[in-house]
């Protein structure tokens, strides 16, 4: 059960195309949106649909692959950590940024 401390695992669609940023050193990091939904019926027969949003970041090998083979729309399944991190913004503000950093993807779909 150690593993399972902080473990995220997603299955979704792709919001926006990646957003591939070179960094000093030859690292990579790509930031993405994940939509999933959730479909639910209400007592009278309702049916409801929820979208949920995530920012999801990849380093790496992961990274690798986002850039080369997802796009906007593509299915994909990640699995990774949540991290929280925060910056000041242009105003001094500081803001707060949750996201999910993936370890693995998995491309579904065509």
């Amino acid at each position: 059960m150690n593993t399972l401390k902080n473990r995220v695992q997603l299955i979704g669609h792709v919001g926006q195309e990646p957003e591939i940023k070179n960094l000093e050193g030859g690292k990579k990091v790509v930031n993405l949106s994940l939509a999933t939904n959730e479909v639910y019926y209400k007592e009278n027969g309702d049916k409801v649909e929820n979208t949920e949003w995530h920012r999801v970041s990849a380093w790496g090998k992961v990274a690798d692959i986002i850039e080369k083979y997802v796009i906007k729309g593509k299915e994909i399944a990640i699995e990774g950590k949540l991290t929280t991190r925060s910056y000041d913004d242009k105003n001094g503000e500081k803001r707060y940024v949750t996201e999910i950093v993936a370890s693995e993807v998995l491309l579904l779909g065509k």
